[in-house]
């Protein structure tokens, strides 16, 4: 590695951080001014929200606005250096292009690589702080909560389904819970009218309980009026948002997509963009390095400004674009696959373009 690329290195990773700790700040501010109302009023301290609330929050923040930190990076950096006109000479001297990008390359694929596991693992853990304080302070946080038709992993081969929940008395109705051998053959099923959590124990309370078990080309069936169990799934667990698989791991949210599809449950179309967004987003931060370097290394006329406003203009659309096209996959109109890497597949052409169309 040269002394330049080196040089590179230094200068774009310390330019990330900087963008990506303003980025931050700016959200917290934001995020305060236009909540803080709400947190008071709820009964949260201004300690608790910024040493638990906002701390927590911050991986969130990181995961969304890395790509433009990154990029905005890559525009000031190569900005300053066409402006010094090292880049120039550098190119003068027989150095392309895509040798000047080699830096870059590297740079925006280790943050990929970096932001998928982040993204994957990190974020969903701190995530259950944030989600768990708008739920209790924010007005907006049970907007999205689902109560009907809902189907939880209780162990890796047992599937709970219930038909509505009740939030306030923690009660459940029309339960299904499903036991099977392999991911097709059921071996045994128990069914209540309602389910109910006992704090005092822990546990969960069925009435009116049916349990079936086949047996060759026979069910046999056993009633009970009352029977306590104890599952893996909680009451918190029962009131999640339709957002779930965002707020999981990769290894959970694979899971519950296998159990959800195992139980025979119609319209993942919304959780399975979501699965699939957790590998395609991260590439947002490499792809935006192959636009923003060729962009910058043009000179022009307004200097670093008019590189920022470029930059932030197809950043914005880059990004926007996401979020565009996830009704489409929520509605089924596209397969959450390729909702998921649509945008990143453009911005990738696009890229391209750009690279060719740039003086090497």
């Amino acid at each position: 590695m040269t002394t330049f690329e080196r040089h590179v290195i230094q200068r774009l990773l310390k330019g990330f951080v900087l963008f990506i700790g303003s980025l931050i700040v700016f959200f917290i501010v934001l995020h305060w001014v236009e909540y803080s109302d709400d947190f008071l009023d709820g009964g949260a301290t201004a300690w608790e929200v910024f040493t638990v609330f906002y701390p927590s929050y911050i991986p969130e923040i990181i995961r969304l606005t890395s790509p433009l930190a990154l990029f905005l990076a890559c525009i000031y950096v190569t900005g300053a250096l066409a402006q010094e006109l090292q880049l120039v000479a550098l190119q003068t001297s027989g150095v392309s292009l895509y040798r000047l990008m080699r830096p870059y390359v590297l740079v925006g694929s280790l943050i990929t690589v970096a932001m998928f596991g982040f993204n994957g693992w990190v974020v969903p853990r701190t995530n259950e702080v944030v989600v768990r304080y708008e739920n209790e302070y924010l007005p907006h946080g049970d907007e999205t909560v689902d109560v009907s038709e809902i189907h939880r992993q209780n162990t890796p081969n047992t599937t709970l389904s219930v038909g509505y929940y009740d939030r306030t008395r923690k009660r459940a109705h029309d339960v299904s819970l499903q036991k099977f051998a392999d991911t097709s053959r059921l071996v045994a099923r128990l069914d209540a009218e309602r389910m109910e959590w006992v704090d005092s124990l822990d546990t969960w309370r069925l009435q009116d309980v049916a349990q079936r078990t086949p047996a060759r080309d026979t069910m046999t069936q056993t009633q009970h009026a009352t029977l306590d169990t104890t599952l893996q799934v909680y009451p918190r667990d029962l009131a999640r948002s339709q957002n779930d698989v965002a707020a999981m791991t990769i290894p959970a949210a694979r899971n519950y997509l296998a159990t959800t599809r195992r139980a025979g449950v119609a319209n993942l179309e919304r959780p399975l963009v979501a699965y699939y967004n957790k590998f395609a987003y991260p590439f947002a931060n490499l792809i935006l390095v192959l636009i923003g370097v060729p962009l910058a290394a043009v000179r022009r006329r307004g200097g670093q400004a008019v590189r920022f406003a470029v930059g932030l203009l197809i950043a914005f659309v880059y990004l926007s674009l996401q979020k565009l096209t996830e009704p489409f996959g929520y509605a089924g109109a596209l397969p959450p696959s390729l909702t998921a890497w649509l945008p990143h597949l453009i911005f990738t052409v696009v890229a391209l373009i750009i690279l060719w169309r740039t003086r090497k």
